[in-house]
């Protein structure tokens, strides 16, 4: 079962046509039919009108048949917002502007695991960040993490308030211009990107200038340039996938950052030998926006002695004579699989994960299965409430958009997604605590491993 990582994932999405290089006739011939290169046209600074209105209706009906969450589709009436998007399609005088009324369509679908990227030329214009993360704390925007020293030597720096963009306050900013075309499958996965992946985002070219505070209550303002987005994805997002340190009390602290590969799995069997001799375990998965599931499934199996659950899954199924007779179309269901114990190692002290509304995809099928199991005990937020699997579809100018096909549950079928993971223990990361260099949530575990 493979899901996708939010940021990276960007990357692989933008120009990316299915009608591939080396590809054999058969295939060549296959691939007309959903992904035909007609209408995966090369990029210009201002597509014809009939490119672009080619490509809404692409969009249009990929969503309408593969969406998974038929009912969104009904509420929203897919087909009406298609209509009035058509003259906003018309009224655009730029590719950029064109796949910003794309963007804004595919949020209407609210979905984490369905967006609209433009192509590698628009990167630029659209995905270009200053060196510095951010994220939302008791209502404030505050720097997290900088990797410009310049920035940092003038005073930028980790719990500094983000105050306004261009003189407009910042919770106003992203309303502004974020919110609008960001496809968010809950409350929390919109605040993660709007005020954390997606904040600042903008052209390369334009330096925005912004309003700082300090805890002391001084202010000032700056000009913050830009990095491209690659750039930018290195410095923050570049953590190494494990990290284990041991903590008072004999307690081991795991951080598995990233599922986008096997080396958190393997760092931690290497590690393991470690891990067992302590009191208890922690693993961290606050930072984890997902890879592939098997990859934490393979964690999880160091925890118990039988095997456990993953998640249960559905998809639509499209049947165009059920549809001539009025018949329904029930979805296909594929129940939960088992998997298999460790067999060679096995951790049998007691375990508390760690979440936060970063914790995306397939580290929430990690969430899903360790709470199914009953092993223990998840402290901190709830998830993002987001997973599946995408499916990518072309578009004009070198875009793509992606389209989540698959819904998934717990084993016994409860939905959590467009809800998140709840924690067993909710506990939020305080401003105060922020600021003194203090770990809110994991204090929370700790003090909760100690009763």
């Amino acid at each position: 079962m493979r899901s996708r990582i939010i940021l990276v994932t960007i990357l692989a999405a933008l120009g990316g046509s299915a009608f591939a290089q080396g590809a054999t006739p058969r295939e060549e011939l296959d691939a007309r039919l959903f992904d035909s290169p007609a209408l995966a046209t090369p990029y210009r600074e201002n597509l014809s009108e009939d490119e672009k209105l080619a490509g809404l209706a692409k969009f249009w009906s990929e969503v309408k048949y593969n969406f998974v969450y038929v009912d969104k589709l009904k509420e929203l009436d897919w087909d009406r917002l298609y209509l009035e998007t058509i003259p906003k399609v018309r009224a655009t005088t730029s590719t950029l502007e064109y796949y910003r009324v794309l963007s804004e369509l595919c949020a209407r679908l609210q979905d984490g695991h369905t967006n609209v990227y433009p192509g590698p030329e628009l990167r630029k214009l659209t995905m270009a960040r200053p060196m510095f993360t951010t994220y939302l704390i008791e209502g404030k925007v505050l720097v997290r993490e900088v990797f410009d020293p310049a920035l940092a030597a003038k005073g930028v720096r980790p719990g500094v308030e983000v105050v306004a963009v261009n003189g407009e306050p910042s919770l106003a900013y992203a309303q502004r211009e974020l919110v609008p075309v960001i496809s968010a499958s809950t409350p929390q996965d919109m605040e993660r990107r709007a005020y954390g992946f997606n904040f600042l985002a903008g052209a390369l070219k334009d330096v925005p200038r912004v309003s700082f505070r300090t805890a002391a209550g001084k202010s000032f303002d700056l000009e913050t340039p830009r990095v491209e987005i690659e750039t930018f994805i290195k410095a923050a997002y570049g953590r190494e996938p494990f990290e284990l340190r041991m903590l008072p009390g004999n307690v081991a602290y795991v951080a598995l950052n990233s599922f986008g590969d096997d080396r958190a799995a393997d760092a931690y069997m290497a590690a393991f030998e470690r891990i067992a001799k302590a009191s208890a375990l922690v693993i961290d998965v606050r930072n984890n926006g997902g890879g592939n599931s098997s990859v934490g499934y393979r964690v999880l199996a160091t925890l118990v002695d039988k095997p456990f659950a993953t998640s249960a899954w559905s998809t639509r199924q499209y049947l165009p004579s059920y549809r001539a007779w009025k018949k329904p179309m029930p979805d296909f269901e594929k129940p939960a699989n088992n998997w298999e114990p460790d067999g060679k190692r096995h951790f049998t002290g007691p375990v508390v994960v760690l979440t936060s509304g970063a914790t995306y995809s397939a580290a929430e099928d990690f969430a899903v299965a360790f709470d199914a199991m009953k092993r223990g005990t998840i402290v901190g937020e709830a998830t993002g409430g987001s997973t599946g699997q995408p499916l990518f579809v072309s578009l004009p100018g070198g875009g793509t958009a992606r389209i989540c096909t698959k819904a998934d549950t717990y084993p016994d079928g409860t939905r959590w997604v467009g809800k998140g993971i709840q924690p067993t223990v909710a506990v939020k990361q305080t401003l105060a605590d922020l600021r003194r260099g203090r770990d809110t949530v994991l204090e929370a575990a700790l003090a909760k491993l100690r009763k």
